[in-house]
């Protein structure tokens, strides 16, 4: 899509606030109305729109694309939303591990090990680690926990806490995340611990480099979203 306006501008309106393309609110890809109720989060998808140039390329509007899938998306399926980043709790990147090489299973130890061990304090949910790529059932009541979790996020966060956990793998990961646990090069780092150490061994090919550049990318920008959220 060719670039149509001129000016943007962010105004404040009833509920939050609107990004204004010459002075016309913008809207969702599904023609919702689209509130922004923090000012410096709508103030980052005006700054993203202020960027483009000549043609609109929405892969460059990462604050854009988090918030109309908060309008369009979150509230409609919300609960099959949830049950689905909820599953990711039952085969958690982080409790499985490699029975060798020596070095990988140390670095997983030291880098992941922390991160159960702190969802286990903040929220009562211990996660049973296991070797191998089998599934194992976890407990129950740590599901439950973490569940609770997930449905207290109003749906701006969720929307950006989905992306997180699908890029991640780990809904543990993306709660540190969330939580300021770890900042998003963290997560990034151990979220792609197995990948990085095949890297180290065997090199990195285009495609992989790319889709790590994205996953990356992805991480980044859902912690941003979700700062400039609560500012």
């Amino acid at each position: 899509m060719k670039r149509f306006y001129k000016a943007v501008s962010v105004e404040a309106v009833d509920g939050g606030f609107d990004v204004r393309l010459d002075g016309r609110p913008i809207r969702s890809p599904a023609k919702a109305p689209l509130v922004i109720p923090s000012e410096p989060l709508a103030r980052g998808i005006a700054a993203e729109w202020e960027a483009q140039g000549d043609d609109i390329k929405p892969s460059d509007m990462p604050l854009m694309q988090l918030a109309s899938t908060a309008v369009d998306l979150i509230g409609k399926g919300r609960a099959q939303i949830v049950d689905g980043v909820v599953g990711y709790a039952g085969t958690d990147l982080l409790c499985y591990r490699a029975e060798h090489p020596q070095p990988l299973v140390d670095r997983q130890a030291r880098l992941w090990q922390p991160l159960l061990d702190w969802a286990t304090l903040r929220y009562d949910a211990p996660l049973q680690v296991c070797a191998g790529l089998m599934p194992k059932p976890q407990p129950e009541h740590a599901i439950r926990a973490l569940r609770a979790a997930v449905e207290e996020m109003d749906d701006w966060t969720l929307s950006a806490f989905q992306t997180a956990t699908g890029a991640c793998g780990s809904l543990v990961v993306a709660l540190a995340l969330f939580e300021g646990r770890i900042d998003a090069e963290e997560a990034f780092e151990v979220s792609q611990l197995d990948e990085t150490f095949q890297i180290e061994q065997w090199g990195e090919d285009a495609e992989a480099t790319k889709r790590r550049a994205n996953l990356r990318a992805d991480i980044a920008s859902c912690r941003r979203f979700v700062d400039l959220l609560r500012a």
